[in-house]
């Protein structure tokens, strides 16, 4: 059933989202949220769009998803600059038919991921988008010691490079959805590689930010910058590197790849195993270009990186190059041979890669 109108679904928030937060002054229902903040601490402000058609497409993307990735996308900003999330606001815009199921879906993912990072969701907006599609606004607040915060242009010339995770598993995740590869792989769930299928479609419809890596990066003084993977590795590194006004070198055989193995596809609805390769998909192209991985690419100063684990709660830390004078970036493939590694990936304003 749709809502009556904007003060329904304000008191329907109301009563999902309570004030617990301690220092939430004045939360949903008013016209702007108040908070406290505490001494000798910065606040890193955010904000993150997504749009349908865009970010994502309700014939893929289970509304529960849609709200889990649109928060995550701006908590994953804050895990950058190693802040811890406190407070969220998130405004969605809907046509008038979309059924309260839905808006419940999204509303569920959301939250869901904003109690497990101790995030108050205090706010936000909502409107009806007369013939257009669903749009969604999160405004995220987090906070993180005076004089910690990870900033993108710290990298010098011999700095470590290093990113967290795996790469490109949430490219492989979209790939498997548009090719009804969800389907196929709940009507084989025992088939070989089905472990690889629930990777990538997790990676993709429920990203986890960095949070704890950032913060203890943060914390413990060993990033010299940071910066997280949204729009593609090589796209996200190429603004490192240019806040920082400095070059870098990435070695393939030390970059996390997505995981190798035999995947579901479908064109037709009928399952049928294939490799990654056998796809048409291109592991190293997914790493470097496909977007979306929320992981954290970080330099570190060489006389830091003996202090730096080899995980951090669980998230792998991988060492793949290191920071150069000049500018640009070069790829040392497995050959020995060293190319030019294009900064390209998603562009909002050019909508390809």
């Amino acid at each position: 059933m749709p809502f009556r109108n904007e003060d329904d679904l304000v008191r329907w928030l109301q009563r999902r989202w309570p004030d617990r937060a301690t220092n939430v002054r004045l939360g949903i229902g008013d016209d702007a949220a108040i908070v406290s903040v505490t001494r000798g601490s910065e606040f890193a402000l955010t904000t993150d769009l997504s749009i349908e058609g865009v970010h994502f497409r309700r014939d893929l993307h289970p509304p529960r998803a849609v709200g889990h990735r649109a928060l995550a996308r701006a908590l994953s900003d804050l895990a950058a600059v190693g802040a811890r999330p406190r407070f969220a606001l998130v405004s969605l815009a809907f046509p008038p038919a979309t059924r309260r199921s839905w808006v419940s879906g999204f509303y569920d993912g959301a939250g869901v991921l904003a109690r497990r990072h101790g995030v108050a969701l205090i706010g936000g907006d909502t409107a009806v988008a007369e013939g257009g599609g669903i749009v969604v606004d999160v405004v995220a607040a987090g906070e993180v010691k005076r004089g910690l915060a990870l900033r993108r242009d710290g990298a010098r010339p011999g700095d470590l490079l290093y990113v967290t995770g795996r790469l490109g598993m949430a490219a492989l995740g979209l790939e498997m959805l548009k090719s009804n590869a969800r389907r196929a792989s709940t009507t084989n769930r025992r088939a070989e590689g089905g472990g690889i299928v629930r990777q990538a479609l997790g990676a993709h419809l429920y990203p986890e930010p960095r949070l704890g890596t950032g913060r203890y990066l943060a914390a413990h003084r060993l990033a010299s910058a940071a910066i997280d993977v949204s729009d593609g590795f090589a796209r996200d590194l190429g603004r490192l590197c240019a806040a920082s006004a400095c070059a870098a070198i990435v070695r393939e055989e030390s970059l996390p790849l997505p995981r190798s193995g035999t995947l579901l596809t479908s064109s037709t609805g009928r399952p049928r195993q294939q490799t990654v390769r056998e796809a048409r998909l291109d592991p190293l192209e997914l790493a470097l270009r496909g977007g979306e991985d929320y992981e954290l690419i970080f330099t570190v100063p060489r006389p830091r990186a003996g202090r730096l684990p080899r995980s951090i709660k669980g998230v792998a830390l991988h060492q793949i190059g290191e920071i150069r004078r000049g500018r640009g970036l070069r790829l040392l493939l497995r050959s020995g041979s060293e190319v030019r590694l294009a900064p390209r990936g998603y562009d909002h304003f050019r909508r390809a890669r």
